[in-house]
């Protein structure tokens, strides 16, 4: 039997949203040391959402995630993989803030087991979520960007 809920909505047809911050799921460093490295105090990855916890996210009544995974300024050095640093003075601790974002067209290289294939693993995820039966939404914050915000990976003729 199901449920009704205001304006006849069905249980079924109910939206439930299982928001994530997903630098901190899975993270398995169990220290936590005040204003820490990456090295340090570790950092949840988009492989940690694995079919199982999706699945029991799924358990839980959620019919959408809301994951947090916009690359946002901090102060690790990713300059090896062609993303510039980010100037640590401007810099809201060594993590950031996930709402100081530097780039809305890219990943944030701390949630990818391989930086070089952050979209490539972004894209897994959304296709792990979607065979959970989970919908995705991405945490986007308009006009809120790093006071270094430029776009390395935006398309071709987007002006930032």
């Amino acid at each position: 039997m199901k449920t009704k809920y205001n304006n006849d909505m069905e249980q079924s047809e109910k939206i439930i949203i299982y928001q994530v911050f997903t630098r901190l799921f899975g993270n398995e460093e169990v220290r936590n040391a005040y204003n820490g490295s990456l090295q340090e105090n570790g950092c949840g990855k988009m492989a940690g959402f694995t079919n199982q916890a999706l699945n029991e996210i799924k358990k839980l009544g959620a019919t959408h995630i809301w994951y947090t995974v916009i690359a946002h300024a901090s102060q690790t050095d990713y300059s090896a993989y062609n993303i510039p640093r980010n100037h640590p003075a401007v810099i809201k601790g060594k993590a950031g803030s996930p709402y100081a974002i530097r780039d809305y067209y890219d990943i944030d290289p701390d949630l990818a087991v391989d930086v070089n294939r952050r979209m490539e693993e972004f894209e897994l995820l959304v296709k792990r979520s979607h065979d959970n039966g989970l919908k995705v939404i991405i945490d986007f914050v308009p006009n809120h960007v790093a006071r270094q915000y430029h776009s390395y990976a935006k398309p071709d003729g987007v002006k930032d």
